[in-house]
Formats: structure tokens, sequence, C-alpha cells
């Protein structure tokens, strides 16, 4: 019994230390057989098509716009090139671009990139000229080559120079054929674009166009590269979530999915540029890399059906963009004011949304009411302490009875030597004689794994808890404790070598590695003694495994650790149990009491240490 407890400590130490985004490696996204030719293919030259063999959106080249990896200049410069429509709302600050109708302009106003107030907004989309230009577009195609449609270099005419919530902008272009092409674009308060496209046919004969609407990213950005987050390409297609990452897109290979509802995008960790077409058509998905090396581009697009366009009339479709921070309560409204499919998945919540999802919302509750998220987590840890508070008071009442039959179980060690068959045989009978679970003590851990992974999910995706400070140094719960043995803690500044970067653990960390050494001194130890080593050193081992771990989380086991001793130490003086070196107090029962077949007396319903007579 001792070798599977001590197995059950192990994986369970290695669950809570790792985590799963180490334990496995990425899932591969699976692509469902009964989507149209779904799967992975080269981009074949030429005109592109559809997974229904329409014309697609047009694909981005070197050069056209000019090549991001040549000529990089800063943002004033890159927006003076092009004439531009302004906008600035409560969360965003940028233009839009009157070459292309572009939208490559976005700034979050609320962001910035450090936890310097003064450091620069964070920018979501970016205009050609910068180191990383990322962008949308929204369009037409046509079947007819010789039909004239707009393009990246199509220079349109606005109604206005600003768009404002509640104040549309109309852009137009006439294509010299007998087409006035309209995109009517608006934004609301916080990060959503309204994309209202027209044709008016004023021609004698009909056409038919198809509505296009693209997302591109110039070069693969730095991606954190586990499990537990995903960054790059994904979307929803008739219903299911695919991600994939940007390694997927090798050798300009590409996805192609038919699908009504859902959307398609490019997410970073807590900001995305996300394509929502009609949930109600039928639109072509394709998802693709074009170039390599510094001038690779990601691009994710749709296309829908063709619009036929009578003589006299106007063909109209409706598209969106969202460019922003993924809020969650954000995400949520739009998810249900538009009946976007799924809309909520663009925030990775994991296998155990379920779970998760309503730990954070509890967590912001909690922040509203203190106005702090640390002070939340604390207050987290004692509620879900509470929840299971009877569970953990059976369990610790079992390893106090454990650890008060310490010397018996070193009496039959001693006993029967390396005869360990007939020694786990008496440590059975030991068991039932006391009515002592010996697997009980595994379930105060068990308990907390699904909280701790929860919370390091909310703690490390949402964007709730980036840049929220504690008290004292913390000033950000989402970042590792900045105070390091290293560092002095904090008295000194230099660059930490990265081979040292194991062992440049905070002090966040070492009080949680105390608090756990503390809480080890009250279980009970293994008669092994290379087990009992092995439980010592885990307080060290989880020091500094969870060093890197965002400071929230840390905090949260520190304190959840600390209620624990305060508990368990209480249930182990009361039933008389020996803490620390300390003795077992006498047994209210004055005499022992013979049991029959045990080969000796048990102080029968003591609280002590069961001892043999």
């Amino acid at each position: 019994m001792d070798q599977k407890n001590f197995i059950v400590a192990i994986v369970l130490s290695v669950l809570i230390i790792v985590g799963w985004q180490y334990a496995f490696p990425p899932a591969k996204p699976v692509v469902a057989p009964t989507q149209q030719q779904a799967g992975t293919t080269s981009t074949a030259p030429g005109a592109p098509t559809t997974p229904t063999g329409q014309p697609a959106a047009p694909g981005v080249q070197p050069g056209t716009p000019a090549n991001a990896a040549t000529q990089v200049v800063g943002l004033p410069e890159a927006l003076a090139r092009t004439p531009r429509v302004t906008f600035s709302t409560p969360e965003l600050l940028g233009s839009i671009s009157l070459k292309g109708a572009r939208i490559d302009d976005v700034q979050l106003v609320k962001y910035r990139e450090t936890i310097d107030p003064k450091s620069p907004p964070v920018p979501v989309l970016s205009p050609v000229g910068t180191a990383h230009p990322y962008y949308a577009e929204f369009g037409w195609s046509a079947s007819d080559a010789a039909l004239k449609v707009p393009g990246p270099e199509t220079m349109w005419t606005a109604d206005k120079s600003k768009v404002a919530p509640g104040a549309p902008v109309r852009l137009s272009w006439d294509n010299g054929q007998g087409l006035v092409f309209v995109l009517e674009m608006s934004l609301d308060e916080f990060f959503m674009f309204d994309v209202k496209q027209s044709v008016e046919n004023k021609t004698d004969k009909p056409v038919t166009l198809f509505p296009w609407s693209l997302v591109v990213r110039y070069g693969t950005p730095p991606a954190e590269g586990i499990y537990i987050l995903h960054e790059g390409p994904y979307g929803v297609f008739n219903g299911s979530l695919k991600e994939f990452g940007y390694s997927d897109f090798k050798d300009n290979k590409q996805q192609k999915f038919s699908t009504t509802g859902g959307w398609v995008g490019i997410t970073d960790k807590y900001w995305m540029a996300t394509l929502i077409p009609d949930q109600k058509s039928k639109v072509d998905v394709s998802i693709k890399q074009t170039g390599t090396g510094n001038d690779v581009k990601y691009q994710v697009d749709y296309v829908g059906g063709g619009e036929t366009i009578a003589p006299g009339t106007t063909g109209r479709t409706e598209a969106r963009l969202f460019a922003g921070a993924k809020i969650v309560r954000i995400i949520d409204s739009y998810t249900e004011k538009y009946g976007i499919e799924k809309f909520d998945l663009t925030i990775d919540w994991g296998w155990f949304w379920f779970f998760t999802k309503p730990l954070f919302w509890l967590l912001e509750w909690l922040y509203v009411q203190l106005g702090n998220f640390g002070l939340s987590i604390l207050i987290l840890t004692v509620i879900v302490k509470a929840v299971f508070f009877p569970l953990a008071n059976k369990s610790y009442a079992a390893m106090s009875k454990m650890k008060a039959l310490q010397p018996e179980m070193e009496k039959l060690k001693a006993r029967y030597g390396e005869d360990r068959q007939r020694m786990n045989q008496e440590l059975m009978q030991l068991y039932r004689r006391e009515k002592v679970n010996p697997a009980a003590g595994c379930l105060p851990i068990v308990v907390q794994i699904p909280v701790f992974f929860a919370l390091y999910k909310v703690l490390y995706t949402t964007i709730e808890m980036r840049h929220q400070p504690f008290y004292g140094w913390i000033k950000d719960l989402a970042a590792p404790d900045p105070l390091t043995i290293l560092t002095g803690f904090g008295l000194f500044h230099w660059q930490i070598p990265e081979f040292l970067h194991f062992f440049n653990i905070g002090l966040w960390p070492i009080i949680m590695g105390v608090t756990m050494f503390l809480q080890q001194k009250l279980n009970p130890q293994p008669t092994d003694p290379v087990q009992a080593r092995v439980f010592q050193f885990l307080p060290i081992l989880f020091t500094f495994m969870l060093a890197p771990f965002s400071a929230g989380l840390v905090i949260y086991w520190a304190w959840s650790n600390t209620l624990s001793i305060a508990q368990q130490y209480t249930i182990m003086r009361r039933h008389g149990t020996p803490i620390g070196g300390g003795k077992a107090k006498p047994p209210a029962s004055p005499a022992p009491v013979p049991v029959a077949g045990n080969g000796g007396a048990i102080k029968k319903g003591s609280k002590g240490s069961g001892k043999k007579g």
C-alpha cells in the first residue's frame, strides 16, 4: 500500500507542478471528414478558387502591397503614406486607409505594452510599412476576369474624415464599367467593426459577384508555445472549433472549409482580429501562408456565395470584424447580441470550461466587491476551503490516525524486515482494526487539483488579470514574482543568464515552499526511508518548478497551504496526535482490551497510537 501511495503522490505532484500543457504535446487539429475539401493542400498558382469552385478572396503576394520585409518605417510615417479616415473611442484609437479600404491601424487605448502607464498603447492592427503589418480588407470577386473589382491599390472616396460609434463612414469607388462599389464602415463603443458592402449595377446586363473578407498578418509572431494557450489561426466551422499553429502552414500549405455560421481569425494571448460572416449564409473559408523566411505572411479569409445583381438594382451583404482585446463580458455580449456561433470560444477556456468560466465569474465578482484581484484570490481560496471543509476534515482525521499509528508501523517494519509481503499484510490488518484509510490523505491534494488548473487557466489566459496589482512588490498577478534570489530580492539590477533562470526563484515561491514544508511535517511519514527522503525533497522541487508561474497562482497555493495547516493542526490536537517531534496525549481508555486473533492487545476505540500489549 505504501508503494501505491507513493506512486499516487508522485503522479499528483507532477500533474500539479508541470501542468497538462507540459505533460502532453499539442494536439494536431482534427478536420471533420464531412467538410468539403477540408485538410491540407498546396497553394496552386493562377486564379484561386474556394472549395465550391467559386472565385476566392485575393491572395497577398510579395510586393503587393509593398513588401513588409523592406523599407520599415515608424508608425507615423507609415500612416502618412495614404489618406485616412480616423476614429477615436473610449477603447480604440486608429484609422482606415482609403487605399484598399484597409482597416490597418487599431490601437487599444486602455492597454499598455508594459505596466508603466506611460508605455505605448498595444497595437492590434498595423499598416504596411511598419515592422509587422497586420490588417483587414473587404471586397468582391468576379468570375469574369474582364470585370474590374476593387483591389489593394484601389483608392476609395470617403464622405467624411472621421468615423465614430453611431456615425459610419461611406467609402465609394466607380469601376468605370457601370458598377459603383460602396463600403459603409462603422464601429461600436468597444471592438466590433460593421462593414456593409453594396454594389449598384448601372449597366444593362446582370453581373455576378462574390463578397469576401480577409485578415493578413506579416511575419510569424512570437508565441509562448504551451499547450494551455492557443495562439495563431483558428475558427468555428459548422459548430466545431479548429485551432492551428503557425507551423501547420509550412511550404505554402492551406486549410479550406465550407461552413454556415461561425467565425475565423488570428489570435494572440490577449487580443485578436476575427472575421464574422452572416451567421445564416454559407461561406468558403481559407487559411493559408504565403512567402518564406522574413517575407512570410498568413491570411484567413472567407468568400460568400455568388450574388447576381440585375441592371438598375443594388446587391448588398454585411460582414463584421472584431479587432481588440478579448474581454470576457464583451465577448459574451457579442455572442448573444449578434447570435455568433460559439464566439465565446475565442477565449481559450480549455477542456474544463464548465469549471474554469464560473471560477472566473466568481473571481471577477469578488474583484468588483473588493477592488483587488489578489484579495479576490485569497477570498476564493477561503470559499473553496469552506465548500470542501467536511471532506477535508475526514481526510485530515484519517491522516491524524495514520500519524498516531507511526510507532506501530515502525515496529512492524523492524519485526518483519525484508519480508515486504508479510509486513503489508500486517499493515492492512492494523488499518482495518483502527478503521484507517491510508489513501484518504490524498484527498486534500485531489480536491485542489481542479481549482489549481482552473485558476492557472484564468490567470494565464484572461486579459482581466493582466497587469493587475496585489500589495507590496507584486504589480502584475499574471506575471512571475519580480523579487528573485539572484537579484538580491530587488537590490541588484542585472541581466540574468538564461541558464540560471531555473534557480532565480522569487520571494512568494519561497513562502509557498515553506508552507508546503510545514504542512508536510504534519503528515504521516512513509515507513520506507527512500520514500521519506523523496517526500522531503518535494517542497524544494515545487518551489523551483512553480517559481516561473504567475504570482497570483503562487499566492493562491501558499495561502491554501496556510489554511490547510491551520485546519490540520486543529484536528490533530483534537485527536491527540503527536505534532512534529511531540508525543501523543495519553489515551482516554485506561487499559488495553484484547482482540482475538491479533496476536496482542489493541486499545479499542483509542484515538492514540494503538500500541500492542
